[in-house]
């Protein structure tokens, strides 16, 4: 589960991202310098401004915290669960801060008696998560990472929300009940005291240190994120340490903008993952339901090609067998029509044999050679093959046959199949059609780089709106059709280095027409035979 590239904690970082991590902290760090000269100006006091604000950090770290328990349960490493953990203690910390915040929701703040504590609680949480993070990238240097954590995740998670809780009620008592012992961070309910220059000087040292180490590992894209979210609390602390003068100055406002940013920071990385992730799943989901279905279209249409391809030697195998049969009856035996008819058999047997072949070939996707082809050749065999069901239809045919058509090579068996299954469909698309004449049209030309063959009906046409879908697998207008006919012709002419494409305007028939690369062109085919 820990194999890079599939993670935000184990997706390497490339030297772009951590350029821009660099450059979101100096960003960060000019800001709170461009602030600085109007730092200590008073402005109107906001009672419903760190409720709000604060309220927004509670849920991004509570988000955070719950998607670095999630990555944990996936890749069991301690230094996740740390920063699980701090993130956690983050939001607990914050909203403790908030309920305790003098006139948020209290004069003098709910569950404390003096607004002291307030200031403590904030100090606790600025060198919490410094300090969690300097943690989190010594475990992930150290040899213990790569050994999982071990145990049940139930109980691992449960006991770190209970332990968390647990410290935060524990931490908070402390500050009440040493309330008189700590040194005042305070001069009255809004100017700092000369303690909290030294306190946050202190933090901030400890933020730097989290700084300076993300910075200089090439760490992983989540260490980028944490690097902005760092960055963000070491400007907040050197916003507190030199230039805000207390509560409600334009530096304490700005600080507080600033731990926005620190809480966000991360959580929009996890949910850039996140967004990552799921594209990753669907566009794996999607190949795999492709992979899915050609597999089956290569085994069905393998199945259909192999049938359509032997009915024929087949059904003349067994005609033949029954003739001998008949003539060896015969007293005396008729051994001339005997001898032709097994040397018929034979034949249809090296046609049934050349079919496996080259549909196996087909499939295989193999390189061959092939032979020297004559699609003119090919399309009289096929016309003549199809001329009683021609009649019985009333089909009229024209075939414009080029002349100087060269040879193309290939498989002689597969490309026939495509223009009998061309000619098919354009005799099953005629089949109903009133107010105008029957006519199959067969033409070949010779291109300046290409070969190319047009069979065109007078039918009822195709949907333009459908052309692009015709040639998938299983997609049929007829009744009884199995929708594999143009995604096996499709997969034969592109086997031999072509493309088949159709046109149809949806009422006056359609065009199919399949074209071989000049490459496939050996030289001039011979005389065109006439029907």
């Amino acid at each position: 589960m820990d194999e890079p590239g599939l993670w935000l904690a184990t997706l390497p970082a490339t030297a772009q991202q951590r350029r821009r991590a660099f450059a979101a902290v100096a960003v960060l760090f000019a800001a709170v310098f461009v602030v600085a000269p109007f730092a200590k100006m008073r402005l109107p006091e906001g009672d419903g401004f760190v409720p709000a604000v604060q309220a927004v950090i509670v849920v991004t770290d509570l988000t955070t915290a719950a998607l670095l328990f999630t990555q944990f349960s996936l890749l069991r490493s301690r230094a996740l669960l740390v920063l699980a953990n701090a993130y956690l203690f983050n939001t607990l910390i914050v909203f403790v801060h908030t309920l305790t915040f003098p006139r948020a929701f209290a004069p003098q703040g709910l569950l404390v008696t003096s607004f002291q504590t307030t200031g403590w609680l904030f100090l606790v949480w600025q060198v919490s998560f410094p300090a969690s993070v300097i943690a989190y990238v010594l475990l992930k240097a150290g040899p213990g990472e790569k050994r999982p954590v071990g145990g049940s995740l139930r109980a691992i998670i449960g006991c770190s929300v209970v332990g968390v809780t647990v410290l935060v009620c524990g931490i908070l008592w402390f500050l009440i009940a040493a309330d008189r012992l700590l040194p005042s961070l305070f001069d009255d309910r809004l100017t700092y005291s000369s303690a909290v220059l030294y306190t946050s000087a202190s933090e901030a040292t400890v933020a730097g240190i989290a700084l300076v180490l993300l910075l200089v590992r090439k760490g992983s894209v989540l260490d980028q994120w944490l690097t902005v979210s760092v960055g963000a609390m070491a400007a907040q602390l050197t916003m507190v340490s030199f230039f805000s003068g207390g509560r409600f100055d334009l530096g304490w406002y700005s600080l507080r903008v600033l731990g926005v940013v620190s809480s966000t920071a991360v959580l929009l990385g996890l949910l850039s993952e996140t967004t990552r992730l799921y594209a990753k799943l669907s566009t794996a989901l999607r190949t795999l339901q492709r992979e899915q279905d050609n597999k089956l279209l290569s085994a069905q249409a393998a199945t259909a090609a192999i049938a359509h391809e032997i009915y024929q030697p087949l059904t003349a195998i067994t005609a033949n067998g029954n003739a001998a049969l008949l003539y060896l009856r015969k007293v005396p035996p008729d051994l001339g029509r005997v001898r032709e008819a097994v040397e018929d058999m034979v034949g249809g047997c090296a046609s049934v044999s050349e079919v496996i072949e080259g549909i196996r070939n087909l499939f295989r996707k193999t390189d061959q050679a092939g032979q020297l082809i004559d699609l003119n050749e090919i399309i009289f065999d096929v016309m003549q093959s199809h001329q009683e069901r021609l009649t019985r239809r009333r089909v009229k045919t024209s075939r414009d046959l080029a002349q100087d058509l060269p040879l193309v090579r290939g498989h002689r068996s597969q490309l026939q199949e495509v223009v009998a299954n061309l000619v098919d469909n354009a005799i099953d698309a005629m089949e109903g059609t009133t107010g105008r004449d029957r006519l199959l049209r067969v033409k070949t030309t010779r291109k300046r780089d290409a070969v190319a063959v047009e069979i065109q009906d007078t039918g009822q046409g195709i949907v333009p709106m459908r052309l692009g879908e015709i040639f998938g697998g299983f997609v049929t207008t007829k009744p009884n059709g199995t929708g594999l006919g143009l995604a096996i012709c499709r997969m034969i002419i592109e086997h031999h280095g072509g493309t088949l494409s159709a046109s149809s305007d949806g009422v006056s028939g359609a065009c199919f027409e399949f074209v071989l690369p000049m490459m496939a062109v050996e030289g001039p085919a011979g005389p065109v035979r006439r029907a």
